[in-house]
């Protein structure tokens, strides 16, 4: 399953999201990270040591929001992905999305440089996409 184009649009133009995972003792873990979107699927990039990856590793079950608040409850978008996770850790792919990341964010290499030798970039399947205040 790929994120609808009509969806695609606010998760790819809000410049952050937030991630839950679970620990393998069952604690939930819930960070913000840095994304892109690219062919209707979401991608962001980790140290490889990050509590986040560790969780991935051994649960590959995710869920991932983007949303909008505005006092005007009228006007609450959001998006909620829930899917599994690939690991992205080196070779063409990885420096394909690493550029998608580095293009939207540019202060990326300067201040969290995703390098091959301890970095991993996840690739977010769908499963199941949620919206709420879109059309």
């Amino acid at each position: 399953m790929r994120i609808k184009k009509s969806l695609a649009k606010l998760v790819e133009w809000e410049r952050v999201c937030r991630v839950a995972t679970v620990s393998p003792q069952r604690v939930p873990h819930v960070v913000p990270v840095c994304h892109v979107v690219v062919g209707g699927k979401l991608y962001f990039g980790s140290e490889k040591t990050a509590k986040k990856v560790l969780n991935l590793r051994s649960n590959r079950n995710v869920a991932v929001t983007v949303d909008l608040y505005s006092d005007d409850w009228s006007n609450l978008k959001g998006v909620m992905i829930q899917g599994t996770v690939a690991f992205i850790e080196k070779g063409q792919r990885f420096r394909h999305i690493r550029k998608a990341l580095y293009s939207k964010y540019p202060q990326y290499p300067d201040q969290a440089g995703l390098a091959e030798a301890d970095s991993v970039i996840m690739e977010v399947t769908p499963r199941n996409v949620f919206s709420w205040g879109m059309e």
